[in-house]
């Protein structure tokens, strides 16, 4: 529990006169209070102190204050303007006067509460483009955060579990005796230990590569906001190291935690696909199903404290029900270049909740180029060998098992044209014993050299393919085979092209594999 007392109340009384002075606005949380004054906000940290908390003393919040500063620039850029000193007496606080300083903020930017994540879903109005957008961004800010130093403590199995452990006791501590979540939150206990001793090697070696890395700590979707065209999160955690040094799939795997528990799961599976082709980091993905439960016991915690039992039960039924996930899903697609299987899998992420494998940027990916660098080699030369092309379907399908474990359906976007490529990937929907389809996508002659046509020199565009790649692939397609046939779905991702249509070839999708694998 949080000791504070007689400095707490001293320290409330001179905040609520620097409101009153500044005609501002009050808004308090369990560690600190948010001065709103006009364009501005001002966060105060209580003076707290506790085993994971150290807010004692004016020395001490003044280092969490710059420490904050530091942190959130990363993210929030624009956001965080700098730190503010109270300064006159405790009756007739100043802010930024000449003297001797009282207290410490975080001077911040205001902005419109309506622009939360929690807002907007709860508006309706958070959009696709907003998470792929900070799946993307997510990514480049974890591929450029500072890794944790050889000996940390973070990261291992023992840390994870003791987190765990710690989250489960506090929120024993804070359930009724007679609280039906008791055995929702020991059933989650069980799974959490059990997942963790299966897992301890994977955390091993993901600390060993250097995936615990400074991220931010707390990303759910209270602290992300969308302003104008940037989303931005804000409000990591500076105050407990152990809490922000984490893998970084942590991070990812809280904000799409929170997604899915506001019911929005192709929202998190949209965000999910943008940060896994961004970063490439599918062999973390392996370990979202822990996190995820991990994070929501956090979220159900600090509802507790506010008082939201409701809003905790959400978070640990969601917990529960996730830990027994759905049978996987793989759908792969077959076509010729520009026949419009990107355009199809893309527009299926939302109605499928699916997260995407991309044959044209993978091959790129483990030759060391960018999606939109060239590659310069002729159909049949280069990354397009035959021996070229069975590392890259093998690797397309490692990375398909990783998708899968992480609990997301599979969108294979690949061509597929070769009968030795086809028999692999039936092969893995047996290993998987997934529920599987080939989508195969056509388009008229004419319509495949228009399209090639129009993206040559897009450099935004990961695939090579031209005029002479399509002739290569013509030559070299082996038809369906009637058992083949059996398990495929005609697709057109023609003129007319849109939402609707989408959602319609997912619902038949669906239907198609509702039977067992």
């Amino acid at each position: 529990m949080l000791s504070g007392g007689a400095p707490v109340a001293r320290q409330r009384r001179m905040v609520a006169a620097l409101a009153e002075r500044l005609r501002g606005e009050l808004v308090e949380t369990h560690i600190s209070w948010v001065l709103l004054a006009g364009e501005h906000a001002y966060k105060f940290k209580k003076a707290l102190r506790n085993s994971w908390l150290d807010y004692g003393d004016a020395a001490a919040r003044r280092r969490c204050c710059e420490e904050e500063l530091r942190l959130n620039g990363r993210l929030a850029p624009g956001l965080y303007l700098g730190l503010a000193t109270v300064t006159g007496d405790a009756r007739r606080p100043r802010l930024d006067g000449a003297g001797v300083a009282l207290d410490y903020a975080v001077h911040m930017r205001r902005f419109d509460q309506r622009a939360l994540w929690t807002s907007r879903l709860a508006d309706g109005v958070l959009g696709a483009d907003e998470a792929r957008r900070f799946g993307a961004a997510l990514a480049d800010f974890h591929a450029g955060a500072a890794r944790a130093p050889a000996g940390a403590p973070w990261g291992g199995a023992a840390a994870i579990g003791a987190r765990s452990g710690a989250d489960l006791a506090e929120l024993g501590a804070l359930l009724a005796p007679a609280s039906p979540a008791r055995a929702t939150l020991a059933a989650l206990a069980a799974w959490l230990d059990a997942a963790r001793r299966r897992l301890a090697g994977r955390f091993a070696r993901r600390r060993a590569g250097g995936w615990v890395r400074e991220c931010h700590g707390d990303l759910h979707c209270g602290n992300i906001v969308t302003l104008a065209d940037r989303v931005l999160a804000f409000d990591g955690i500076e105050f407990n190291p152990a809490l922000r040094w984490t893998d970084v799939q942590q991070d990812l795997a809280f904000v799409c935690m929170d997604l899915q528990c506001h019911g929005r799961d192709d929202l998190a599976a949209r965000l999910l696909d943008a940060y896994l082709q961004r970063g490439g980091d599918y062999d973390g993905a392996v370990l979202l199903p822990y996190y995820r439960c991990q994070r929501a016991l956090v979220r159900a915690k600090v509802a507790l404290l506010r008082g939201g039992q409701a809003e905790a039960q959400r978070y640990l039924a969601w917990a529960l029900r996730a830990t027994v996930p759905a049978p996987p899903l793989l759908v792969a697609t077959r076509g010729l270049a520009g026949s419009g299987k990107s355009t199809l899998c893309d527009s299926l992420v939302e109605p499928l909740a699916a997260v995407r494998v991309r044959s044209d940027v993978e091959r790129k990916r483990r030759h060391g180029l960018a999606p939109g660098e060239r590659a310069g080699a002729a159909p049949g030369a280069g990354l397009y060998t035959e021996r070229a092309d069975r590392l890259t379907y093998g690797w397309l399908l490692r990375l398909a098992c990783r998708v899968a474990a992480a609990g997301a359906p599979v969108l294979l976007d690949a061509g597929f044209p070769r009968r030795w490529q086809r028999r692999r990937l039936w092969r893995l929907a047996r290993l998987l014993r997934a529920r599987w389809l080939l989508l195969d996508v056509r388009a008229a002659p004419a319509t495949l050299a228009a399209r090639l046509a129009a993206r040559a020199g897009d450099p935004a565009e990961p695939s090579d393919a031209g005029v002479e790649l399509l002739a290569y692939q013509r030559r070299m397609r082996q038809p369906l085979l009637p058992g083949e046939r059996a398990h495929a779905l005609a697709g057109d991702a023609g003129a007319g092209w849109n939402v609707a249509r989408a959602v319609a070839l997912a619902a038949a999708i669906r239907a198609r594999t509702a039977g067992p694998a």
